[in-house]
Protein backbone atom coordinates (compact mmCIF):
# COMPACT_ATOMS: atom_id res chain seq x y z
CA UNK A 1 0.00 0.00 0.00
CA UNK A 2 1.50 3.32 -0.99
CA UNK A 3 1.54 6.42 1.14
CA UNK A 4 -1.21 8.12 -0.81
CA UNK A 5 -3.54 5.16 -0.44
CA UNK A 6 -3.14 4.91 3.31
CA UNK A 7 -4.19 8.50 3.89
CA UNK A 8 -6.78 8.78 1.13
CA UNK A 9 -9.92 10.29 2.56
CA UNK A 10 -8.14 11.58 5.67
CA UNK A 11 -6.74 14.78 4.14
CA UNK A 12 -9.96 16.66 4.76
CA UNK A 13 -10.74 20.02 6.27
CA UNK A 14 -11.71 18.49 9.64
CA UNK A 15 -8.23 16.98 9.95
CA UNK A 16 -6.64 20.40 9.45
CA UNK A 17 -8.98 21.92 12.03
CA UNK A 18 -8.05 19.22 14.54
CA UNK A 19 -4.34 19.73 13.76
CA UNK A 20 -4.72 23.44 14.42
CA UNK A 21 -6.39 22.76 17.77
CA UNK A 22 -3.64 20.28 18.57
CA UNK A 23 -0.78 22.70 17.90
CA UNK A 24 -2.50 25.41 19.94
CA UNK A 25 -2.98 23.08 22.92
CA UNK A 26 0.61 21.82 23.29
CA UNK A 27 1.57 22.28 26.93
CA UNK A 28 -2.05 22.49 28.06
CA UNK A 29 -4.31 19.92 29.72
CA UNK A 30 -6.46 19.71 26.60
CA UNK A 31 -3.57 18.40 24.47
CA UNK A 32 -4.18 14.67 24.92
CA UNK A 33 -7.93 15.08 24.47
CA UNK A 34 -7.24 16.85 21.19
CA UNK A 35 -4.81 14.12 20.10
CA UNK A 36 -7.46 11.50 20.84
CA UNK A 37 -10.16 13.42 18.97
CA UNK A 38 -7.90 13.93 15.96
CA UNK A 39 -7.08 10.22 15.69
CA UNK A 40 -10.69 9.20 16.31
CA UNK A 41 -11.83 11.03 13.17
CA UNK A 42 -10.15 8.27 11.15
CA UNK A 43 -9.11 5.41 13.46
CA UNK A 44 -11.32 4.36 16.42
CA UNK A 45 -9.26 4.26 19.63
CA UNK A 46 -10.70 3.51 23.08
CA UNK A 47 -7.87 4.94 25.17
CA UNK A 48 -4.71 6.94 24.55
CA UNK A 49 -1.77 7.28 26.95
CA UNK A 50 1.32 9.49 26.70
CA UNK A 51 4.42 8.60 28.71
CA UNK A 52 8.04 9.70 28.81
CA UNK A 53 10.75 7.10 29.40
CA UNK A 54 14.26 8.01 30.59
CA UNK A 55 17.02 5.53 29.77
CA UNK A 56 20.59 4.94 30.87
CA UNK A 57 21.89 3.99 27.44
CA UNK A 58 25.32 3.07 28.80
CA UNK A 59 23.72 0.36 30.94
CA UNK A 60 20.87 -0.48 28.53
CA UNK A 61 18.40 0.20 31.30
CA UNK A 62 15.18 2.19 31.71
CA UNK A 63 15.57 4.25 34.87
CA UNK A 64 12.27 6.13 34.95
CA UNK A 65 8.84 6.11 33.29
CA UNK A 66 6.41 9.00 33.78
CA UNK A 67 2.78 8.74 32.70
CA UNK A 68 2.02 12.26 31.41
CA UNK A 69 -1.69 11.68 30.96
CA UNK A 70 -4.40 9.89 29.06
CA UNK A 71 -7.60 10.50 27.10
CA UNK A 72 -10.60 8.35 26.31
CA UNK A 73 -11.88 5.43 28.37
CA UNK A 74 -10.89 4.97 32.00
CA UNK A 75 -8.40 2.18 32.65
CA UNK A 76 -9.97 -1.11 33.72
CA UNK A 77 -9.12 -4.80 33.89
CA UNK A 78 -9.94 -5.14 30.21
CA UNK A 79 -7.43 -2.46 29.21
CA UNK A 80 -4.18 -2.77 31.14
CA UNK A 81 -1.80 0.19 31.01
CA UNK A 82 1.29 -0.31 28.83
CA UNK A 83 3.17 2.20 30.98
CA UNK A 84 5.44 0.35 33.50
CA UNK A 85 5.93 3.08 36.12
CA UNK A 86 7.62 0.79 38.67
CA UNK A 87 10.85 -1.21 38.42
CA UNK A 88 8.98 -4.46 39.06
CA UNK A 89 6.62 -3.81 36.15
CA UNK A 90 9.60 -3.16 33.87
CA UNK A 91 11.28 -6.51 34.55
CA UNK A 92 9.39 -8.49 31.91
CA UNK A 93 7.62 -5.73 30.03
CA UNK A 94 7.77 -6.34 26.24
CA UNK A 95 8.20 -2.65 25.43
CA UNK A 96 11.39 -2.09 27.44
CA UNK A 97 13.73 -3.78 24.98
CA UNK A 98 12.15 -2.04 21.99
CA UNK A 99 12.26 1.35 23.70
CA UNK A 100 15.95 0.94 24.49
CA UNK A 101 16.80 -0.11 20.93
CA UNK A 102 14.87 2.60 19.08
CA UNK A 103 16.98 5.02 17.03
CA UNK A 104 14.25 6.73 15.02
CA UNK A 105 10.47 7.06 15.13
CA UNK A 106 8.94 3.61 15.47
CA UNK A 107 5.47 2.02 15.39
CA UNK A 108 4.91 -1.21 17.33
CA UNK A 109 1.77 -3.32 17.02
CA UNK A 110 1.06 -5.41 20.11
CA UNK A 111 -1.58 -8.11 19.84
CA UNK A 112 -3.89 -8.63 22.82
CA UNK A 113 -2.71 -12.23 23.10
CA UNK A 114 1.00 -11.32 23.26
CA UNK A 115 3.05 -13.19 25.90
CA UNK A 116 6.09 -12.20 27.92
CA UNK A 117 9.31 -14.23 28.06
CA UNK A 118 7.75 -16.53 30.66
CA UNK A 119 4.69 -17.23 28.54
CA UNK A 120 2.31 -15.14 30.66
CA UNK A 121 -0.26 -12.66 29.36
CA UNK A 122 1.56 -9.34 29.69
CA UNK A 123 -0.75 -6.77 28.16
CA UNK A 124 -4.15 -7.55 29.60
CA UNK A 125 -6.80 -7.89 26.95
CA UNK A 126 -6.24 -4.89 24.72
CA UNK A 127 -4.93 -4.46 21.20
CA UNK A 128 -2.27 -1.74 21.14
CA UNK A 129 -0.47 0.46 18.66
CA UNK A 130 2.60 2.12 20.18
CA UNK A 131 4.30 5.18 18.65
CA UNK A 132 7.82 5.90 19.92
CA UNK A 133 10.35 8.66 19.29
CA UNK A 134 13.80 9.24 20.74
CA UNK A 135 15.62 12.42 21.72
CA UNK A 136 18.91 11.93 23.59
CA UNK A 137 18.19 9.64 26.56
CA UNK A 138 14.43 10.23 26.53
CA UNK A 139 11.73 8.33 24.67
CA UNK A 140 8.28 9.70 24.01
CA UNK A 141 5.67 6.91 23.91
CA UNK A 142 2.08 7.23 22.67
CA UNK A 143 -0.06 4.16 23.31
CA UNK A 144 -3.34 3.65 21.45
CA UNK A 145 -5.57 0.89 22.81
CA UNK A 146 -8.66 -1.13 21.91
CA UNK A 147 -10.34 -3.81 24.07
CA UNK A 148 -9.95 -7.36 22.82
CA UNK A 149 -13.70 -7.56 22.21
CA UNK A 150 -13.18 -5.05 19.39
CA UNK A 151 -11.29 -5.85 16.21
CA UNK A 152 -7.53 -5.44 16.07
CA UNK A 153 -5.88 -2.55 14.20
CA UNK A 154 -5.93 -3.17 10.45
CA UNK A 155 -2.90 -2.75 8.19
CA UNK A 156 -4.51 0.32 6.64
CA UNK A 157 -5.07 1.87 10.08
CA UNK A 158 -1.49 1.11 11.13
CA UNK A 159 -0.20 2.70 7.91
CA UNK A 160 -2.24 5.83 8.59
CA UNK A 161 -1.06 6.00 12.20
CA UNK A 162 2.56 5.65 11.07
CA UNK A 163 2.04 8.57 8.71
CA UNK A 164 0.29 10.62 11.40
CA UNK A 165 3.09 9.90 13.88
CA UNK A 166 5.40 12.16 11.84
CA UNK A 167 3.27 15.04 13.14
CA UNK A 168 2.12 13.68 16.51
CA UNK A 169 5.48 12.63 17.97
CA UNK A 170 7.25 16.02 17.61
CA UNK A 171 4.21 17.67 19.22
CA UNK A 172 4.21 15.09 22.02
CA UNK A 173 7.94 15.73 22.61
CA UNK A 174 7.23 19.45 22.85
CA UNK A 175 4.35 18.79 25.25
CA UNK A 176 6.58 16.62 27.44
CA UNK A 177 9.28 19.32 27.44
CA UNK A 178 6.79 21.98 28.55
CA UNK A 179 5.51 19.58 31.19
CA UNK A 180 9.03 19.26 32.63
CA UNK A 181 9.49 23.03 32.59
CA UNK A 182 6.20 23.49 34.41
CA UNK A 183 7.22 20.90 36.99
CA UNK A 184 10.52 22.69 37.66
CA UNK A 185 8.84 26.10 37.85
CA UNK A 186 6.12 25.02 40.27
CA UNK A 187 8.01 22.41 42.26
CA UNK A 188 4.95 20.18 42.00
CA UNK A 189 4.26 17.08 39.93
CA UNK A 190 0.82 18.48 39.16
CA UNK A 191 2.03 21.89 38.05
CA UNK A 192 0.39 23.53 35.06
CA UNK A 193 1.99 25.58 32.26
CA UNK A 194 2.18 29.30 32.74
CA UNK A 195 -1.17 30.96 32.10
CA UNK A 196 -1.40 32.62 28.67
CA UNK A 197 -3.97 32.90 25.92
CA UNK A 198 -3.49 30.03 23.46
CA UNK A 199 -3.35 32.40 20.53
CA UNK A 200 -0.63 34.44 22.29
CA UNK A 201 1.38 31.27 22.94
CA UNK A 202 0.90 30.16 19.35
CA UNK A 203 2.05 33.55 18.07
CA UNK A 204 5.14 33.38 20.28
CA UNK A 205 5.95 29.87 19.05
CA UNK A 206 5.38 30.94 15.45
CA UNK A 207 7.76 33.90 15.78
CA UNK A 208 10.37 31.68 17.46
CA UNK A 209 10.10 29.21 14.58
CA UNK A 210 10.30 32.01 12.01
CA UNK A 211 13.19 33.97 13.53
CA UNK A 212 16.08 31.72 12.34
CA UNK A 213 14.65 31.61 8.80
CA UNK A 214 15.80 34.13 6.22
CA UNK A 215 12.17 34.96 5.50
CA UNK A 216 10.00 38.05 5.92
CA UNK A 217 6.24 37.59 6.00
CA UNK A 218 3.80 40.45 5.64
CA UNK A 219 1.39 41.23 8.47
CA UNK A 220 -1.49 39.67 6.52
CA UNK A 221 0.54 36.55 5.69
CA UNK A 222 1.34 36.10 9.38
CA UNK A 223 -2.29 36.61 10.37
CA UNK A 224 -3.45 33.99 7.88
CA UNK A 225 -0.79 31.49 8.97
CA UNK A 226 -1.66 31.94 12.64
CA UNK A 227 -5.36 31.67 11.92
CA UNK A 228 -4.90 28.40 10.04
CA UNK A 229 -2.52 26.96 12.64
CA UNK A 230 -5.08 27.79 15.34
CA UNK A 231 -7.64 25.66 13.51
CA UNK A 232 -9.61 28.40 11.78
CA UNK A 233 -11.32 27.78 8.47
CA UNK A 234 -10.76 29.95 5.41
CA UNK A 235 -14.25 31.57 5.66
CA UNK A 236 -13.74 32.28 9.38
CA UNK A 237 -10.37 33.93 8.82
CA UNK A 238 -11.69 35.86 5.82
CA UNK A 239 -14.57 37.20 7.90
CA UNK A 240 -12.25 38.17 10.74
CA UNK A 241 -9.84 39.99 8.43
CA UNK A 242 -12.69 41.35 6.29
CA UNK A 243 -11.29 40.02 3.02
CA UNK A 244 -12.45 37.50 0.42
CA UNK A 245 -11.87 33.77 0.77
CA UNK A 246 -9.68 33.87 -2.31
CA UNK A 247 -7.45 36.46 -0.61
CA UNK A 248 -6.82 34.06 2.27
CA UNK A 249 -5.77 31.38 -0.21
CA UNK A 250 -3.45 33.88 -1.90
CA UNK A 251 -1.82 34.91 1.39
CA UNK A 252 -1.33 31.25 2.30
CA UNK A 253 0.29 30.49 -1.07
CA UNK A 254 2.65 33.44 -0.69
CA UNK A 255 3.64 32.49 2.85
CA UNK A 256 4.04 28.83 1.93
CA UNK A 257 6.27 29.71 -1.01
CA UNK A 258 8.50 31.85 1.21
CA UNK A 259 8.73 29.07 3.80
CA UNK A 260 9.37 26.40 1.19
CA UNK A 261 6.29 24.36 2.05
CA UNK A 262 3.08 23.39 0.28
CA UNK A 263 -0.37 24.20 1.60
CA UNK A 264 -1.86 24.06 5.05
CA UNK A 265 -0.48 20.64 5.94
CA UNK A 266 3.01 21.73 4.93
CA UNK A 267 2.63 24.84 7.09
CA UNK A 268 1.64 22.72 10.09
CA UNK A 269 4.60 20.37 9.61
CA UNK A 270 6.95 23.36 9.24
CA UNK A 271 5.59 24.79 12.48
CA UNK A 272 6.53 21.69 14.46
CA UNK A 273 9.87 21.31 12.71
CA UNK A 274 8.94 18.04 11.01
Amino acid sequence: MNRHACIEGAEKSHLYVELGKLISSVGHESFLTNVHQMIETTVPVSRLELSEWTADDTQSNVIDVQLLGYAGAEKNVHMQSPCPTTAIQRNDHPLVKRVLEVDDALLIHLNARMKDERGNDCLGTSHQCILISRKANRRCVISLQRPQVQRDFSLQELSFLKYLSETLLPLAERHAHLNRQSFKASGSATGHPLDAAEQTQLQRDFNDRLSPCDVTLSVREKEVCLGLLAGGTVPEIAEKLQVKNSSIETYLKRAAAKLGVSGRHGLAKWMIGS
